[in-house]
This record gives structure tokens, C-alpha cells and sequence, in this order.
């Protein structure tokens, strides 16, 4: 039924993704699935920072590094075979490149972690709620 699994995850913040990785890990297992687990970094403003560019540049750099790092830990978490488990690092606006991933490759579902809603979340949105709502696959929230 899930084959292929789109996991967004906070590498630094997993409280939010503790839960839904054994819910991503049991979808998988049912069917042989496959999990992809994504981290989106946010996008420098370049156009705010432009005297500091190489500086951005060497930041991202090592944002990225460090994400690729930690995802690779993070894939060993899992008990299933390691081709099954795909990391990927992005930049930009979460809920655009997980919607973006999902016009690439043919997911079945979008399992995400979040937090219990709160008066921040209401007022301001969080990133598993505009998942859920621009979404074109089903999405699994975990909390």
C-alpha cells in the first residue's frame, strides 16, 4: 500500500520526528516499502546579505555537511535493510520542497512529526499543517 514513504525531519529538532519514525519505519516494513527522509534547510536571503556572499556560501556549505552527517545517523535508527532508507538535504521553504519531492516521485504517503497545537501554531502555522493542506498525497501527522 506504501511503497515509497516521504519522511520531512528536523535533524535539529527531533522531538518532533522521534515519534513518526517508528510509524515511517512500520509502513515500510508492511509492504517492503522505502523511506526517503528529507531535511530542508532554510535559503539564505542573498539578496539581504549580498557583501557577505562567500560567507553564506561557506555557511550553507557546512549546514548542509553537517545535515548529511546526521541524516546518515539517523538512517542507522532504522531497523530495515539500508537501501530501503534514502536521505536527501534541500534548501528552501519546507512546505514547497516536500511539494516539490512530490511532483519529482510517485510518494505514497507523507508521514510528518509535529508538535500538539498551541496558540504559536494557530497564529503563525506550523510546517506539518500547511503540509496537510497543499498536499496531493496522503499525509500522516504524528504527534
Amino acid at each position: 500500500m506504501y511503497k515509497k514513504i516521504l519522511m520531512p525531519v528536523d535533524i535539529f529538532e527531533m522531538d518532533l520526528s522521534d515519534k513518526a519514525i517508528r510509524h515511517a519505519e512500520y509502513l515500510a516494513r508492511a509492504d517492503e516499502g522505502e523511506i526517503t527522509l528529507v531535511n530542508i534547510l532554510p535559503a539564505s536571503g542573498n539578496a539581504i546579505l549580498r557583501g557577505f556572499a562567500s560567507d553564506i556560501k561557506k555557511f550553507e556549505a557546512y549546514m548542509k555537511d553537517e545535515s548529511v552527517r546526521k541524516m546518515r545517523d539517523l538512517s542507522r535508527l532504522f531497523k530495515l535493510p539500508e537501501g530501503r532508507i534514502h536521505t536527501e538535504v534541500r534548501f528552501g521553504n519546507v512546505r514547497d520542497q516536500i511539494m516539490a519531492m512530490t511532483k519529482e516521485q510517485p510518494f505514497d504517503v507523507i508521514v510528518i512529526g509535529s508538535r500538539k497545537p498551541g496558540i504559536a501554531t494557530h497564529l503563525l502555522g506550523s510546517n506539518a499543517e500547511s503540509v496537510l493542506r497543499y498536499a496531493s498525497v496522503p499525509v500522516l501527522v504524528v504527534r
